[in-house]
């Protein structure tokens, strides 16, 4: 009885501390997995043009925008209109045309769908936009504020239309804000990150 009692008492101090290590062991890997967990890397270059190339693609015209039309072979009917305060363009022959929240390939359609009406038997309609809504930039640079879009705008353009950086800013990365999005995002900031019409830049300030 004492040997067996012995036994017991042994295998039963085995079986606790085993437990106890098994318990750090599975503690440890959860937090070693913890820790080399790759943090989110930033937007690269790649999908900021990606995403302004879309912003463009769907851009939605709206008060204020140029847009030249070109009816083919009817020079009477074609040039350069502005999308007016109601949302409207005024074209000859057909009068105001809806534009605001319309993006350029709809504008075509809606237009060739006016002049079918007892005007031209197969319109074709090319348009394009001359003059985009403007971008804002505001943070470090020297003259914060609205600036005109002009296509293939950097945001070392912007930065340069604003009079350049002041001694504080962060020239490591910028946060832009895409008119079509909620929230703003990180952007490593290099020459050729692209910008959007209606975006918001802003150039955060460095840490010292």
């Amino acid at each position: 009885m004492t040997r067996w009692l012995a036994a017991a008492v042994l295998a039963f101090s085995i079986a606790g501390g085993a437990a106890p290590a098994a318990n750090a062991a599975g503690l440890s890997a959860a937090d070693s997995t913890s820790a080399t967990a790759p943090a989110a890397a930033p937007p690269s270059v790649e999908a900021a043009t990606a995403e302004v190339e879309k912003a463009i693609e769907d851009y939605k015209l709206g008060s204020t925008d140029q847009v030249r039309v070109i009816v083919f072979g009817e020079d009477a009917l074609s040039g350069q209109f502005s999308v007016g305060s109601t949302g409207k363009m005024a074209m000859p022959l057909i009068g105001d045309v809806q534009a605001a929240g319309m993006t350029i390939t709809q504008l075509q359609t809606e237009i060739a769908d006016a002049l079918k009406q007892g005007y031209l038997k197969d319109p074709k309609v090319s348009a394009e936009v001359m003059t985009y809504r403007p971008f804002y930039i505001l943070g470090e640079v020297n003259k914060p504020g609205t600036y005109p879009y002009t296509t293939g705008l950097t945001v070392q353009n912007a930065v340069a239309t604003a009079n350049g950086y002041t001694y504080r800013a962060n020239t490591k990365k910028v946060f832009i804000k895409r008119e079509s999005e909620k929230d703003e995002k990180a952007y490593p900031l290099s020459s050729t990150i692209p910008v959007a019409p209606g975006d918001t830049i802003r150039i955060g300030e460095r840490l010292f």
